[in-house]
C-alpha cells in the first residue's frame, strides 16, 4: 500500500457555550480545525485532525498546520502509511520540529492501518480495557460564583472530574477554588489548572491558601523549573501539562519527582505514535495520565478515545470529549459522551467517516 494523495481541509468549530477563557485573558470562541485525508493506491482512505487552542496557547496555529502539511506531503507520497515508525522518521527528517503539523497525518495513517488490518485503533495500541472510561469537564474562567454554578449542570451530564481554569489574580483564583470545592460531592475530583498563568510568588500564595482543600494543582507557572519550585512547596497532587513536550521532559520530570500526573496532548507530541510511546513509558514509571489534545472535533475525539481505551485503567486519570464542546459534527461514527464517560468504536480504524459537505473543498491537495 502506498500514499497517493494527501489533502487538508479547514473547518470552523464554534463553541457551544460561546467562548472558552483561560489564563492571561486568552479566549477562543471559534476553533480553527484542520482535517487531513490520506488516500492510498489500494482505495483505502484515512483521516486525522489537528486543532490548536488558538495561536497564543502553544507554538501552534491553524493556518500553520495547513502550511506545514503542504510542506510535508510531497515527501510522503509513495510511502507505506502502515509503517508508522518509518513514516514518522520521514516526517522528522523533512521538517524539523513542528510536531502539531505531523499529528493529523500520523492519526490518519493509524486510521488506515486499522482499516487495513480490520481492527479498531485501540486494539493496535495495546487492546481495549473495560467498557468505557471517565471524562473531565473544563470550566472556562469566569467570576467565582459563575464557575461554581456550572458544576451542578456538568454533574447532571455525568462529569465527576472538574478542571477549573485559574491562573489569573491569585485572590480571585483562591475564591474560585474555594467556591467550586464547596460544591463537590464524594467521588468528585477538582483540578485547578493555571495554564502557566501564575508567577512563582503568586502560585506560592495560592497553594498556601488552599492547603486544606482537596485539589490537584496543574501547571502553575510558565517554566518547568518554576513549576518544580512550587511542587516542592506543596503536598497537593501535582499535574504537569505544557512543560511536557517530549520524552526527554517526561523522563526529567520523573527523575525530579516533578509530577504525580501528566497531561499528554496528541498534537503537542506529534501524533498517536509518539503519544502512545509516552503513554507506555508513563505506565512503566507509575505516572497517571490525562489523555487529550489541544482541542478538536469528532476525529480528534475518536483518536483520544482509542488511546485512552487502550490505556491501563489504573494509570488513566481522565480524558476529554472535545466534540461535546462544539456545535459542528465533523464525522459519522464518532464516539459520544454517555453519563460522563466515553468509549472507542469497535469499527476498524478510527471508526469515523467525515461529512464531505462539512469539509468542503481542500485548501491543500498534494498528489
Amino acid at each position: 500500500m502506498k500514499i497517493s494523495r494527501i489533502s487538508a481541509f479547514q473547518v470552523d468549530l464554534p463553541l457551544r457555550e460561546g467562548s472558552y477563557c483561560w489564563s492571561g485573558g486568552k479566549s477562543v470562541d471559534v476553533f480553527d480545525s484542520t482535517v487531513v485525508r490520506v488516500e492510498t493506491d489500494e482505495g483505502l482512505v484515512g483521516h486525522g485532525e489537528v486543532c490548536p487552542l488558538g495561536p497564543s496557547y502553544l507554538p501552534a496555529y491553524g493556518s500553520g498546520a495547513r502550511t506545514g502539511i503542504g510542506e510535508l506531503a510531497p515527501h510522503l507520497l509513495g510511502a507505506d502509511p502502515t509503517q508508522l515508525a518509518c513514516l514518522n522518521d520521514t516526517m522528522d527528517r523533512a521538517l524539523k520540529g513542528h510536531p502539531y503539523v505531523k499529528s493529523a497525518i500520523d492519526i490518519a495513517c493509524w486510521d488506515l492501518l486499522g482499516q487495513h488490518c480490520g481492527q479498531p485503533v485501540c486494539h493496535l495500541l495495546g487492546g481495549r480495557y473495560g467498557e468505557d472510561f471517565t471524562l473531565y469537564r473544563a470550566i472556562s474562567q469566569e467570576a467565582p460564583d459563575a464557575m461554581a454554578s456550572r458544576v451542578a449542570t456538568y454533574r447532571e451530564e455525568g462529569y465527576r472530574r472538574f478542571q477549573l481554569k485559574v491562573g489569573g489574580d491569585p485572590e480571585i483564583d483562591i475564591e474560585r477554588i474555594g467556591a467550586v470545592a464547596a460544591l463537590l460531592q464524594p467521588g468528585d475530583k477538582l483540578i485547578a489548572d493555571a495554564n502557566t498563568g501564575w508567577l512563582p510568588h503568586e502560585a506560592a500564595r495560592v497553594v498556601r491558601a488552599v492547603r486544606d482543600i482537596d485539589v490537584y494543582i496543574e501547571q502553575p507557572c510558565l517554566s518547568y523549573d518554576e513549576c518544580l519550585s512550587i511542587r516542592r512547596r506543596t503536598d497537593h497532587p501535582f499535574v504537569l501539562d505544557e512543560s511536557i513536550d517530549g520524552i526527554d521532559m517526561l523522563l526529567r520530570g520523573h527523575a525530579d519527582c516533578a509530577m504525580d500526573i501528566v497531561n499528554l496532548k496528541i498534537s503537542k507530541l506529534g501524533g498517536l505514535t509518539k503519544t502512545a510511546l509516552a503513554r507506555d513509558i508513563c505506565q512503566q514509571m507509575g505516572i497517571a495520565m490525562t489523555l487529550e489534545d489541544s482541542w478538536g472535533g469528532d476525529i480528534v475525539t475518536a483518536a483520544i478515545a482509542h488511546l485512552a481505551h487502550s490505556t491501563r485503567p489504573e494509570f488513566l486519570f481522565t480524558a476529554t470529549d472535545f466534540n461535546s464542546y462544539v456545535t459542528v459534527d465533523l464525522a459519522r461514527g464518532a464516539p459520544q459522551r454517555n453519563a460522563g464517560r466515553l468509549a472507542a468504536t469497535t469499527a476498524p480504524g478510527l471508526g469515523v467517516q467525515p461529512y464531505d459537505e462539512v469539509l468542503g473543498k481542500p485548501l491543500v491537495e498534494i498528489s
